[in-house]
């Protein structure tokens, strides 16, 4: 190497460096000063990322079908492998912006038989040529574009892999909610049915009754009305149920045989935890929310990106290189070859990298917010979702004693009536108001499990009731934001 490219070498590193310096110092600015990050950056995986640890939290209802139906959707399920598919596509993207860090290698080669035909004069012999090359190219990354580009690609692998988590537990929780809507339905089905029962034998005793003279054709036409009502809600409901029904088929693969055999198999009662009552749900468990986890990485490759573009604005260097080896029966054998650096140097692109960082930056800034608004919503879903589960169990109570009672009342009623000493109106009234309180009993009960998968949803999963530590009562978690 001369003196004057020993010169232009240092003058080249020189420049380098403190465009690196600089590229890292305008860099710094990006961070706001008030974004305060969580300690644990990554959040814990639900259940270590075991599907088996995923059914299990649900043991706890003691009810074979439903863990067998959220095992079949966890199995089977068009939402997942969607997710599946996002992280074999991070993946790959990840393998491509790797690829860029290393040298790239191509090779050619060729044989060609040729020559002339025609006048003596003009005619050349035939000739067989062969050539075989090997070029070789390599940018060096000096600013770290390649590097960061690639470890954008490497935290939206992780990212696509909170949002695979996200996916199964809000698929487990919306299998547990239809399941029990559906075990409640049947219940409501079976007091429908049950009330359709009396009230067609009051019919046939009012009939009987009327006929004899000692009730009027009114009462009968009121309880024919009574029934057909009754009968039209039982219908409905009956329906509801079915809906229900076709709603797990569609979550767990759908085979209805095997739903409808798991279902008529499994406990008639609403399923329930052990418990519904919590002392306190510590902070801790909103970290392990796949979502939020997602949200941080996304914040994180939106950093990487800007440094990536950042890196864009100055100078690049390349290194290459080729040989190729060629041979002739005609001409002999030759093997020219080349090598040396080659810069670029950004003059004059009419603002468009300028424009990416910008771009960058503001994706970075998009992804800062929508942080935010997720934690936000995360502490008002687990702040929403035990304000009810408390209320309903709460309620159940109350329900318990005014179904007890309004049934105690209508049997007096009713036993008051057959002696002749009560109207049908006050019968009627009085099977009403039993019938309502005993529907609100199993619409409380029903709620309350429904809102306690809430709760579970809320916490991203694998959350243990039974080991909340009583005196961690604060639920809005600190260093989240």
């Amino acid at each position: 190497m001369t003196a004057a490219h020993r010169k232009i070498a240092r003058y080249s590193a020189v420049a380098a460096a403190g465009l690196i310096l600089s590229g890292c110092a305008s860099f710094a600015e990006l961070r706001p000063t008030d974004l305060k990050v969580a300690n644990t950056w990554h959040a814990t995986l639900p259940h270590d990322g075991k599907t088996s640890g995923l059914v299990s939290w649900w043991s706890t209802f003691n009810d074979p079908s439903l863990t067998a139906l959220i095992g079949y959707a966890q199995a089977d399920n068009p939402s997942l492998d969607s997710a599946a598919a996002d992280i074999e596509k991070a993946r790959a993207t990840l393998g491509s912006a790797r690829a860029s860090l290393f040298p790239t290698f191509d090779g050619s080669g060729s044989v060609t038989r040729s020559g002339t035909e025609g006048d003596a004069a003009n005619r050349v012999a035939a000739s067989t040529t062969s050539s075989g090359g090997l070029d070789a190219s390599w940018e060096l990354d000096l600013f770290g574009k390649s590097r960061q580009t690639s470890e954008a690609a490497r935290l939206r692998v992780h990212e696509q892999v909170a949002n695979w988590h996200d996916a199964r537990v809000s698929l487990a929780a919306e299998v547990a909610d239809y399941y029990v809507q559906y075990r409640a339905c049947r219940q409501l089905e079976n007091a429908y049915g049950a009330e359709l029962e009396s009230q067609r034998e009051t019919i046939r005793a009012t009939k009987t009754a009327a006929e004899s003279g000692l009730t009027s054709t009114a009462d009968l036409a009121l309880a024919r009305a009574s029934a057909a009502s009754s009968s039209s809600t039982l219908t409905a409901q009956r329906a509801e149920c079915e809906i229900l029904v076709k709603s797990l088929v569609e979550l767990t693969g759908g085979d209805e045989p095997r739903v409808r055999q798991l279902l008529d198999k499994g406990k008639r009662g609403i399923p329930a935890p052990k418990s519904l009552r919590i002392a306190a749900v510590p902070a801790e468990a909103l970290r392990q929310r796949p979502d939020i986890s997602a949200l941080e990485l996304e914040i994180a490759a939106s950093i990487a990106e800007v440094g990536a573009a950042k890196a864009d604005l100055y100078p690049s260097l390349s290194l290459g290189g080729s040989i190729t080896i060629n041979s002739s029966t005609l001409t002999g054998a030759s093997t020219p070859w080349s090598f040396g650096p080659a810069l670029t140097i950004p003059v004059f692109d009419g603002g468009s990298r300028r424009a990416s960082v910008k771009s960058a930056i503001a994706d970075y800034d998009l992804a800062l917010a929508g942080y935010k608004s997720g934690v936000l919503s995360a502490i008002s879903e687990v702040e929403t979702a035990l304000v009810r589960v408390d209320s309903t169990r709460r309620r159940i109570g109350d329900a318990s004693d005014a179904a007890r009672n309004y049934r105690s009342y209508f049997n007096s009623i009713d036993a008051n009536w057959r002696a002749g000493g009560a109207s049908l109106i006050d019968r009627e009234e009085a099977r009403r108001s039993a019938q309502s309180s005993e529907i609100t009993l199993i619409e409380i009960r029903r709620d309350a499990v429904r809102y306690w998968i809430a709760l579970y949803k809320a916490l991203g999963g694998g959350w243990d009731a039974s080991m909340v530590n009583p005196v961690q009562v604060q639920t809005k978690p600190q260093g989240l934001y």
